[in-house]
């Protein structure tokens, strides 16, 4: 089955590639997990935090906004200790202050669908060249997550974001899943 360029052999990243990449969500504990996971990417691989993606659920407690809100210090510190998940303190303390931001939104799931219009942006890119690292609705998006006290969501990260959660479907016209999410 033909594949997006990144998708590499890995069973993990096929298995990401076909069943989720791309697929709009709107469930907003899953936005959130998949907001944190990439900017735990920042300056990795996706399959890194890929792999690490299930024990990022255990010790960060499902990705629970109002638990991770109260993450302390002392907690902080000890999740350093871990060489299950990516030791980064200030990834770490972006998970707490993002999760802050994030119950402070009336409504996330509107807030962040809002920069695509609700509804997902279907791209059609013929090949790998022609898929954008950034657009002008990542770079905003990036601004009013910025605004309202989230960090580690750069636009770069922002369009990860997108591309993860299905509002804009950039699987390339070479890729079986093109046919099968354009809509």
């Amino acid at each position: 089955m033909p594949r997006c360029f990144w998708c590499n052999d890995d069973p993990l990243y096929i298995t990401y590639h076909d069943e989720e990449w791309g697929v709009p969500q709107t469930d907003a504990g899953h936005l959130f997990e998949m907001l944190l996971l990439e900017g735990f990417q920042a300056g990795l691989s996706w399959i890194t935090v890929l792999k690490k993606r299930e024990r990022y659920r255990q010790v960060l407690f499902g990705f629970d906004a109002g638990r991770l809100a109260q993450l302390t210090d002392e907690e902080i510190e000890g999740l350093m200790q871990d060489p299950g998940i990516i030791r980064n303190r200030l990834k770490l303390e972006a998970a707490r202050k993002n999760a802050q931001a994030w119950l402070r939104l009336a409504d996330p799931v509107a807030f962040l669908w809002s920069f695509v219009g609700g509804v997902p942006k279907v791209n059609h890119f013929p090949g790998r060249s022609h898929v954008p690292a950034v657009t002008a609705e990542a770079e905003a998006m990036s601004k009013a997550l910025k605004k309202a006290g989230f960090t580690f969501v750069g636009p770069t990260i922002c369009y990860a974001f997108m591309q993860a959660t299905g509002m804009v479907m950039d699987h390339t016209q070479d890729c079986s899943r093109y046919a099968q999410l354009r809509g």
